[in-house]
């Protein structure tokens, strides 16, 4: 064989197994799709939308999320991050995002959403994971980390805390 069928096919097999690889990472590190639903009433006085993605740590952080508002006056609904696009944002006093961070950016519709809704920023508190836990966006009230179980609780509160002061802020 001359050495350019040699190169060529070590070119063919180099991309195969890159498909391989890449076809193997999106199954194993993709988000579930989250259903919808509303704890509590719309009519109260203070209104969270979440937008998360599935996962057993994100589920793990909605829940405590929930557990800490659903007996006060607070209506919650909860959506999957890719329904952002199409959601009515204007009736909710404070958002919070739950996302992974994708081949080294957020998911592109949570990006196009951020900038479309630029005014309503202050409103908006972000939990982005990676593998490292350093990557959040810019420019929004974002906390980065880890998804690790053992670290719910941590973010739990975080999370809490600046949901507080959004809460408190509208009264």
């Amino acid at each position: 064989m001359k050495w350019y069928k040699i190169v060529v096919w070590v070119f063919v097999a180099f991309i195969g197994l890159f498909f391989i690889f890449a076809v193997w990472y999106k199954y194993e590190y993709s988000m579930e799709m989250v259903q919808p639903y509303e704890i509590n009433t719309p009519d109260l006085g203070s209104t969270l939308l979440i937008a998360t993605q599935g996962s057993i740590f994100k589920d793990a952080v909605t829940e405590g999320i929930i557990n800490h508002y659903k007996s006060d006056s607070i209506f919650i609904k909860v959506i999957d991050v890719s329904s952002l696009e199409n959601a009515d944002t204007s009736n909710f006093d404070a958002m919070l995002i739950l996302h992974t961070w994708e081949y080294g950016k957020p998911p592109e519709i949570l990006q196009s959403f951020i900038d479309k809704n630029s005014a309503i920023k202050n409103k908006i508190v972000v939990l982005a994971t990676s593998g490292e836990g350093s990557e959040k966006m810019e420019n929004v009230d974002a906390i980065a980390g880890e998804s690790l179980v053992k670290d719910v609780p941590f973010y739990t509160d975080k999370i809490i805390q600046k949901l507080d002061r959004l809460f408190n802020s509208n009264n």
